[in-house]
């Protein structure tokens, strides 16, 4: 299995050039619990099949809106790029979804309804007449977009320095999450640098991420109850799920909450906060250049 490495700071590629990689999985034959012995953590890392696909999709509708006003050719290259890759992620997870999940008993429409429900009709364009409001409307979503990016960028770097490998994790799971980590690595700023580009507004970004953090923190931790609930192949009582969660943090399963939710926030909040310190350019695209199904998508 692929384990990856971190590259020394000092062979940092720099800006590189985003671009999407068709990339394919297959996932038939993998269990549900992908890391052998430890449900939680799988549940965990498989609701993310779930949240993923429609949270991309809105990505990519808010930036095409976005790119028409952009003067900017290096942004506007990097959007283009951000948005072929999330287009792309999406499609991987949703059939990741049907496999890893739906077929095997498992019914993730409940959760997948709240969040297409939030994504698709509370956050979807404006339809007011004024091009002002359509506009506002617009630069307060990108916001929202860079603080879930933000997390992203967390999340990608915790799947290239996890312990999965260590656990036996299936390698076809564990290539989709590190494909797609590597990639929400190698554009962590792009988010970031286009709200920026539309409102460079301090208050605008921690105003975002008051919202963004709950709605995550809710979805990580009751999404994967409901699935645990859901598996009759194991019984756990919420007490037990969460003892399970925190044992699989520490054992690097799973990132850990206080961390994530906690210690990375505080960094967002920082005036100088830049995305360009979460995670390792050259790491990712090392991971790139070696995982299996970018490789296939080269052939």
């Amino acid at each position: 299995m692929l384990r990856p490495h971190r590259p020394e700071r000092e062979i940092d590629p720099g800006p590189v050039q985003i671009h999407a990689r068709d990339v394919q999985f297959d996932v038939d034959g993998v269990a549900v619990h992908w890391i052998p012995g430890h449900p939680v953590a799988s549940h965990m890392g498989s609701l993310l099949n779930v949240l993923l696909p429609p949270v991309e999709r809105w990505f990519v509708q808010a930036f095409n809106e976005a790119l028409p006003h952009v003067r900017d050719p290096r942004l506007a290259a990097d959007m283009r790029g951000f948005i072929g890759q999330e287009a792309i992620h999406a499609g991987a997870h949703d059939h990741v979804l049907d496999t890893l999940l739906r077929d095997q008993g498992l019914d993730p429409d409940p959760i997948l309804d709240l969040v297409e429900h939030l994504f698709g009709t509370v956050l979807a364009p404006s339809t007011s007449p004024h091009d002002r409001r359509r506009f506002n409307h617009l630069r307060e979503r990108l916001w929202l977009i860079a603080a879930i990016e933000h997390y992203t960028a967390v999340l990608g770097d915790f799947a290239l320095n996890n312990a999965w490998d260590d656990h036996g994790a299936d390698p076809v799971i564990v290539d989709l999450f590190r494909w797609h980590g590597s990639e929400e690595v190698e554009h962590r700023s792009v988010a970031h640098d286009v709200a920026v580009y539309f409102n460079d507004s301090y208050l605008a970004r921690i105003r975002a991420m008051a919202v963004v953090v709950p709605m995550m923190a809710g979805f990580f931790q009751k999404g994967t109850w409901y699935l645990v609930k859901q598996d009759p192949r194991i019984e756990l009582s919420w007490w037990q799920y969460n003892r399970q969660r925190m044992r699989d943090s520490k054992r690097g399963l799973l990132p850990k909450f206080h961390h994530l939710f906690g210690t990375q926030t505080l960094t967002y909040f920082a005036p100088r906060y830049s995305p360009e310190h979460m995670g390792s350019t050259a790491q990712a695209v090392a991971y790139l250049a070696a995982s299996p199904a970018a490789r296939a998508a080269l052939e």
